[in-house]
């Protein structure tokens, strides 16, 4: 029997698709059904890498734990990953292909249905549900020739579709109502219901707009979910994310964190353990912010394009403020393009990242990198030299580092491999692994590395019990009956 398959599309960008469709997983895994996520095509730089040796989107790896299920590259199989303002890396089935600009990958998109639709069919084979997640907004019009992400896919898998809108950013009705309005039958047709998602207040004050939306759409009201608290103890999903994060403040812990925000960070779901720790002031900097003083320790992290962000940290004065810093005697650490950034120079012979050549490094490590050869994807245990915790995290870079410094290891790895470097007065180190930190134990030493007490928190258990409350959260607030009644 083929597996049922119900598709969540959004009015917009950041709606809450893929929370929803991670409580759903959930929700349906403890009613005792296989289910499986899918997002057909994903544009993030927060990434995972899977069981099955390649990578997809962050957020299609926290919806397969929600659903009890490993990570596979055939839950996203187009993830374009941002590396200038008008090109990405693309990725199929969890390996790169190519970078393409936005024009040319227009033209690209009509001959990636294949495969998303090969990845479809290999997920559901032996499932009962596969939930999927559309990407931006299904009003894009302009955008529907070609279309693997929204509506084009749901008509090549006869998916039915439930519209999510976002009632926080204001205009619910009209963004509803509007994408109705805008699509053409045939896509209109495949929409069954609506959900109006992150309602603060009282749900009764929206009663009349659920009628309204109804009525005006002819589609089925499936629920009015309240904002959950709780759904930011997740993995955060994408920029927007981390924006709203900086927004917030800082908490007032006594350990200081400085962060500097630069345009291409990737992986930066690296940083919710550290904020999850009250002892942790994480202080995440826009450009024209200096580094704080006293601060505890500067945290250099992932980068889809190191070079670019080396020279948007010298363009800020970062520079200059991590000198003074490690003057100070401050410590600093790098995570993968933040630890190639610390070297004495960064090459390009092949021009992966823009036009050939080398740059100066920060100075801060004796190593060098080389960008080339193939990307290393894969997942890693080990232990940190440094006392011994034991950690689990993964592997996602393109280069090689080595220098006087690689002599003393950040990490010593299940397999045999030395990982990272640290400098003779051990207060500069880096490394390539990143989900350091989401280990309690190596995210304890960190801590006391710079002055703190050991962790307090336990990590991996905090995000199983937000899964947990947002798969509650939803049999609440959602007709789960009329949900799976669509499914088809």
């Amino acid at each position: 029997m083929a597996a049922r398959v119900l598709m969540l599309q959004g009015t917009g960008s950041s709606v809450g698709k893929s929370l929803l469709v991670a409580g759903l997983a959930r929700a349906c895994r403890r009613r005792g059904l296989l289910v499986a996520p899918f997002k057909p095509q994903n544009m993030s730089n927060n990434a995972a890498v899977t069981a099955d040796g390649g990578e997809i989107g962050r957020a299609q790896a926290v919806q397969a734990r929600a659903a009890g299920i490993a990570a596979s590259v055939h839950m996203n199989p187009v993830l374009l990953k941002p590396q200038s303002e008008t090109g990405a890396q693309v990725v199929v089935q969890g390996r790169v292909v190519g970078t393409a600009r936005a024009r040319d990958y227009q033209a690209m998109k009509p001959g990636l249905l294949a495969p998303v639709l090969d990845s479809f069919a290999r997920l559901a084979a032996g499932r009962d549900l596969v939930l999927v997640e559309g990407a931006g907004s299904a009003a894009e019009i302009n955008l529907r020739a070609g279309d693997i992400a929204n509506m084009g896919f749901a008509r090549a898998a006869g998916a039915p579709v439930v519209l999510v809108g976002d009632i926080d950013r204001g205009g619910v009705i009209a963004s509803l109502v509007g994408t109705g309005a805008v699509l053409d039958e045939e896509d209109a047709a495949l929409i069954g219901g609506f959900i109006v998602n992150r309602m603060r207040g009282d749900p009764a004050l929206f009663a009349d707009g659920m009628r309204l939306i109804a009525a005006r759409t002819g589609w089925r009201p499936l629920g009015l979910v309240p904002h959950l608290p709780e759904a930011a103890h997740l993995p955060a999903e994408d920029a927007q994310d981390l924006a709203e994060f900086a927004r917030a403040g800082p908490r007032d812990g006594r350990l200081v964190i400085a962060v500097p925000l630069l345009p291409w960070i990737s992986n930066f779901d690296d940083l919710d353990p550290l904020r999850a720790e009250p002892q942790v002031t994480l202080r995440l900097l826009d450009p024209g912010t200096p580094l704080p003083a006293p601060c505890d320790l500067v945290l250099l992290p992932g980068s889809k394009a190191t070079m670019a962000d080396l020279a948007a940290l010298r363009a800020a004065g970062w520079d200059i403020d991590l000198a003074a810093h490690r003057r100070r005697g401050g410590r600093v650490l790098g995570v993968c393009g933040g630890y190639q950034m610390l070297g004495r120079s960064i090459a390009d012979p092949d021009g992966r990242e823009g036009r050939p050549g080398t740059v100066a490094g920060l100075g801060l490590l004796d190593v060098a990198t080389v960008l080339g050869g193939g990307k290393r994807l894969a997942e890693v245990t080990g232990r940190l030299v440094a006392g011994g915790a034991p950690f689990h995290g993964y592997e996602m870079h393109l280069g090689r580092t080595a220098g006087a410094d690689v002599v003393r290891p950040f990490l010593h790895l299940a397999d045999g491999r030395a990982d990272g470097a640290v400098a003779a007065d051990g207060l500069v180190a880096g490394t390539y692994v990143h989900g350091l930190f989401a280990a309690d134990a190596a995210r304890a030493a960190l801590l006391r590395w710079i002055g703190g007490e050991g962790g307090a928190v336990a990590y991996e258990a905090r995000v199983e019990a937000a899964l947990d409350a947002l798969a509650a959260h939803l049999e609440t607030h959602l007709d789960m009956a009329a949900l799976l009644a669509l499914a088809r």
